[in-house]
């Protein structure tokens, strides 16, 4: 069961994502916030899996509330849920540890794909936040073309943004987990990324795993 905490300031949208979560059999709704502080002291004290976090509130804004559960270290996946369509918000974002962010227009039936996916480890994002992501000045400067990449490469690619482990990544393609070490820094090094989480992103932009 994933337990579900949502964060919104309008009552009408926690009662609405609240009335079609719970329809959901592996969806638990814990708790309801208000206002960003309220959030934070909710995941602290609920211990919820996932976040559904609006960005424009009250008291402490979305962002506020990030930063603070990234300070205070409780592990809790977040997806930005707004209506807020400041591609500006999109890097801070996920720099301050959000792993999703879709927009409230979003199909239902995906934003409960969403919550699934994020508590399964993927980077998660609306397709119009994963350009800004990735082509706004936060954006990596200099990617090398996806053909730059070998075949394994790319596999290697797919995988990290499925959210799977080096350990996971050697099963799946049946190689030593030294190897696919080797192809993740070739991965990085190629794309001109830093890590596995901007290589994830850039794996949603070019179309490797399903976006938002």
């Amino acid at each position: 069961m994933i337990r579900v905490l949502i964060a919104d300031d309008h009552p009408v949208v926690r009662q609405g994502l609240r009335t079609f979560l719970d329809l959901q059999d592996d969806l638990a709704i814990v708790g309801e916030a208000a206002d960003g502080a309220e959030a934070v002291s909710l995941v602290e004290s609920l211990a919820p899996d996932v976040l559904l976090l609006d960005l424009k509130m009250p008291v402490l804004d979305g962002l506020g509330a990030l930063r603070e559960l990234s300070e205070r270290g409780p592990r809790v996946r977040v997806i930005v849920l707004t209506s807020v369509s400041d591609k500006g918000d999109v890097a801070p974002a996920m720099r301050s540890g959000a792993s999703g962010f879709l927009y409230k227009d979003v199909d239902p039936a995906a934003l409960v794909q969403a919550i699934r996916s994020v508590h399964g480890g993927q980077v998660l994002l609306a397709p119009e936040a994963a350009d800004a992501m990735l082509t706004g000045a936060d954006a990596p400067a200099g990617h090398a073309p996806i053909a730059m990449l070998t075949e394994r490469e790319r596999q290697v690619l797919a995988l990290i943004a499925s959210g799977r482990s080096n350990r996971e990544i050697a099963r799946e393609l049946v190689v030593a987990e030294k190897t696919v070490k080797t192809h993740v820094s070739n991965v990085l090094m190629k794309l001109g990324v830093q890590d596995r989480t901007q290589a994830a992103l850039y794996a949603v932009r070019h179309g490797y795993v399903p976006r938002g």
